[in-house]
């Protein structure tokens, strides 16, 4: 499921409520630094496709909301996901700003949210931006790298280690997100919610220290047709451990 706009909806999240979306990548590829095994949008193809840039999104933007506007309608959050990751876009750090712009001017009380896979954080200027929005959304799946290799399959270099010391340099103002699932994959067996995964990863939220931590499972059809979803009870037995440590939490049912 590619998105084709730049702009998307207003859609219902089941997290954030309704969402204006904004896909800042390619509109007929999907073009990501992880090629997630459970990825709505699927793998990760190149295609003649253009990715629209600052101008274009703030025109695109500016229009949607306007058009909200007219049509008597509001929402509650805007968020950059879209077709892959939006952090790699080269103008990122001035669309968040042209972005901020934006909601004040037009829904002065809507959030604006990145999701994020965290795999440009390591980047100052990226951190900087992303210490400007409401909702820094960031992904950490395990907190071994064998297990990232299989469920996101990162394209380059990567290291939850230092992803781990990242995510703690936003000292707190960061909200970490976890896909739990099982299952297999060429071969390897999958699973995240095991004491090993989950404890250790407990120990690497510990170390970030977030503001807040979602859980979630799959909810559309993936890639990979050999995944389980990990039911809302059990992934609130997970959440709990996080809650008895002073965590807040959201399980997305």
């Amino acid at each position: 499921m590619l998105f084709d706009t730049v702009i998307i909806g207003p859609i219902h999240s089941r997290r954030l409520g309704r969402s204006l979306g904004v896909n800042l990548l390619h509109q007929t590829a999907k073009i990501c630094s992880f090629n997630c095994i459970y990825c709505e949008c699927g793998w990760n193809f190149r295609a003649e496709s253009h990715q629209p840039n600052r101008e274009e999104v703030r025109a695109a933007l500016e229009a949607k909301m306007k058009q909200l506007i007219a049509d008597n309608q509001g929402i509650d959050v805007i968020t950059f996901a879209g077709n892959g990751e939006p952090t790699t876009h080269p103008q990122f750090p001035q669309i968040i700003d042209d972005t901020i712009e934006l909601r004040n001017k037009y829904f002065p009380e809507a959030k604006v949210s990145v999701l994020s896979n965290a795999t440009m954080v390591w980047k100052p200027e990226v951190r900087e931006a992303l210490l400007k929005v409401d909702n820094n959304i960031q992904k950490l799946d395990s907190a071994f790298d064998e297990t990232v290799q299989i469920i996101n399959q990162p394209c380059g270099k990567y290291s939850v280690e230092k992803v781990i010391e990242n995510l703690a340099l936003f000292n707190g103002k960061v909200i970490v997100q976890t896909m739990f699932l099982r299952g297999e994959h060429n071969g390897k067996k999958i699973d995240n919610t095991t004491d090993t995964e989950v404890n250790a990863w407990i120990e690497a939220v510990k170390r970030i220290n977030p503001s807040e931590v979602m859980l979630y499972s799959l909810d559309r059809v993936p890639p990979v047709s050999t995944l389980i979803k990990v039911e809302a009870d059990e992934l609130q037995k997970i959440a709990d451990k996080l809650n008895a440590l002073g965590f807040k939490t959201l399980v997305t049912k």
